[in-house]
């Protein structure tokens, strides 16, 4: 199996935590140029002397740029003109009840979660094709794109755009060795996980470690995981389909979610 990818550079958006910097680690240990990605300087350098600690000959890249808007991803586009894995791994999060999501939430949601890999890829993948050499694009969506959560739909919304927009976007590579694809996580134990967790059982009147439980019994009862991934977990599968052994491999919606999702198909 060839997960070789000395000589080719990685972007990854949303990178300094969580998925995404677990992401950036795997690729650069497989031997790939990575950039790392953050609103925050301190936040990405932090980031990137992790990343050169977990593979120390590899080259690693800053770019602390908000990629939440066009003005943004322009920028990066600028700073970076080409790339040859594209990680579409930023995304924000929030439990909010349907009645209670405004117009601005909704928009926000969708900026963040959806156009800022419609922007890069748009970028990225033409130059991808137009060398028609090699290239990998990975949508990062999430298991609420298929099995809707009530308590932020909104999420769920863009995720499910992400699908999309990942399926459309690899109608394009027909007869070259370029490849868009998406990867599902369920729920994932993130840095932020535990900050989230208390607000919202303060909010409800509970414990986090009530709330965790209840995340298996009553939210994701389906999960055959039954227990929260950790971010390696996920990136192991983005990783793979980052690698040249997946060329096969596109136009797909590949699950990590830990069996939430009962649709065989």
């Amino acid at each position: 199996m060839n997960l070789d990818l000395t000589g080719k550079t990685a972007l990854v958006t949303g990178s300094t935590r969580g998925i995404g910097l677990a992401t950036a680690i795997g690729l650069a240990r497989m031997g790939a140029e990575v950039i790392v990605n953050g609103r925050e300087q301190a936040d990405v350098t932090e980031a990137m002397a992790k990343v050169r600690q977990a593979a120390p000959a590899v080259e690693v890249h800053s770019a602390a740029v908000d990629l939440g808007g066009a003005e943004g991803c322009a920028a990066l586009t600028a700073q970076f003109p080409e790339v040859d894995i594209l990680v579409n791994n930023l995304g924000i999060y929030e439990p909010k009840g349907f009645f209670d999501i405004e117009d601005s939430d909704w928009t926000r949601m969708f900026e963040v979660n959806v156009m800022s890999g419609v922007r890069l890829t748009r970028h990225y993948l033409k130059r991808m094709l137009d060398n028609k050499d090699w290239g990998r694009v990975v949508f990062v969506s999430s298991e609420s794109g298929v099995f809707i959560p009530k308590e932020m739909v909104h999420y769920g919304f863009s995720k499910a755009a992400q699908l999309v927009v990942a399926r459309g976007a690899a109608e394009l590579t027909k007869a070259t060795n370029v490849t868009v694809n998406s990867v599902m996580p369920g729920p994932t134990w993130v840095e932020m996980a535990p900050v989230r967790l208390a607000a919202r059982a303060k909010g409800m009147g509970t414990t986090v470690d009530e709330l965790v439980a209840r995340t298996f019994s009553e939210r994701r009862p389906a999960s055959l995981l039954q227990r929260y991934a950790e971010p390696e977990e996920i990136a192991n599968l983005i990783c793979y389909v980052c690698s040249k052994a997946s060329s096969a491999t596109n136009g797909a919606a590949l699950r990590a979610d830990g069996g939430i999702v009962t649709n065989p198909f």
